[in-house]
């Protein structure tokens, strides 16, 4: 089953859509399932063009894409100057979907989701709007109607504000919504959830919180339980991490399981602290009797758990989700996650984009994340892997 993309950094858009649309078309020819296609804000302008121009090439049956800061090719992460990354593949049946979302009383409704599929779905890839789409509300719906499903894909990046943003459906671009689709059994899927952090300390019970202020752990008010576990096991460069804003919490997604680990966590970043009070808050709802863990985040634990987690994979093409905040703005040398997937997978096809925010599984459940590489590994089903 091909797969193949291509990756133009030339300024002028229309040549950048010629040399990727060509390399494409002459690696895989016409009509293949499903393409994906990917620019830099420089381009953003003239996407309308651009995906007209590879619809009219490639006669795909699906194609789906966004503007972002940054965008991902083979091995390589181009970030904030002129490029377009364009992945194609033929993987077998699947359903285009294009939602939108609005508001109902205290909640949200979603049209444009389908009412059934003729195959059991594999996975959904999903590009959204963060301004007019709320993903965190969204995963739920999948959840209930495809359980075990997984989600994989990310928020647009391009703009700043609502309307700024623009996604690719068919041979046209939309600023609202979400787009994407269903793949169905004709490829095998594997992702990979890289959330960047390492764990210190021991679990602790949440014994008093409200909504996302996390009070006491433990019973004990939750700085002094920090400061205790930080103290107790972190060495000193550890403990300015964590002064420096390196401190993230980890939430336990099956309270079943006997024992923790590094996977077993959905990490979720501090976004204040009460001095008066000792009080915490985070970037969700942590309810009474979660069970948590401290967490920490820097270059260093984001490259080890990347190429943990990559560690014996395989694949013949592959899809990379990545933060805003990673790239150049966490690690020192350039194409930190695409080169690190390369190296376990060999120079795949491969594309993607930097995201304000990404989707991807955790502990068999779907999750919105921020500081996350989110990859899908596509196998063909018939053929065998390239290395």
């Amino acid at each position: 089953m091909p797969f193949a993309s291509a990756l133009s950094e030339h300024p002028v858009a229309s040549f950048a859509t010629g040399e990727v649309a060509g390399a494409v078309l002459e690696a895989l020819g016409e009509r293949p399932d499903l393409v994906l296609l990917f620019v830099t804000a420089p381009h953003a302008g003239v996407l309308d063009e651009i995906a007209a121009t590879v619809e009219a090439v490639l006669h795909p049956l699906a194609l789906v894409g966004c503007a972002a800061a940054s965008v991902v090719g083979t091995g390589r992460e181009v970030e904030e100057t002129p490029s377009v990354s364009l992945w194609a593949a033929r993987l077998g049946p699947l359903v285009p979907v294009a939602l939108r979302a609005h508001r109902s009383g205290d909640g949200w409704e979603f049209s444009g989701w389908p009412t059934g599929f003729p195959f059991d779905p594999g996975m959904v890839l999903l590009v959204a709007d963060p301004y007019t789409f709320p993903v965190d509300e969204f995963l739920p719906v999948v959840d209930a109607d495809l359980p075990g499903v997984p989600v994989v894909g990310g928020y647009a990046s391009a703009a700043r504000g609502p309307g700024g943003n623009r996604l690719v459906t068919g041979g046209r671009t939309i600023d609202e919504g979400a787009v994407g689709v269903v793949i169905g059994p004709g490829v095998e899927v594997a992702t990979v959830v890289s959330q960047g952090c390492r764990p210190f300390g021991q679990p602790l019970t949440v014994t008093r919180s409200e909504r996302n202020v996390i009070q006491e752990l433990a019973g004990s008010p939750v700085m002094d339980q920090l400061i205790d576990q930080a103290q107790s096991g972190l060495p000193p460069e550890d403990l300015a991490l964590l002064e420096s804003g390196g401190l993230h919490v980890g939430l336990v997604v099956d309270e079943h399981r006997a024992e923790f680990g590094p996977g077993d966590f959905i990490v979720r970043t501090v976004v204040g602290i009460d001095q008066d009070s000792g009080a915490l808050a985070v970037n969700d709802e942590v309810p009474l009797g979660t069970t948590l863990q401290f967490h920490l985040r820097d270059a260093t634990s984001a490259d080890h758990d990347l190429r943990l987690l990559l560690r014996g994979a395989e694949a013949d093409g592959a899809l990379l989700f990545t933060c805003n905040g990673r790239g150049s703005r966490l690690f020192d040398s350039p194409d930190h996650d695409a080169a690190a997937l390369a190296d376990a997978v060999g120079s795949v096809p491969n594309a993607g984009f930097f995201a304000a925010g990404e989707f991807g599984p955790v502990a068999g459940h779907n999750f919105l994340h921020g500081f996350t590489a989110s990859m899908v590994l596509f196998r063909d089903r018939i053929g065998t892997t390239r290395r």
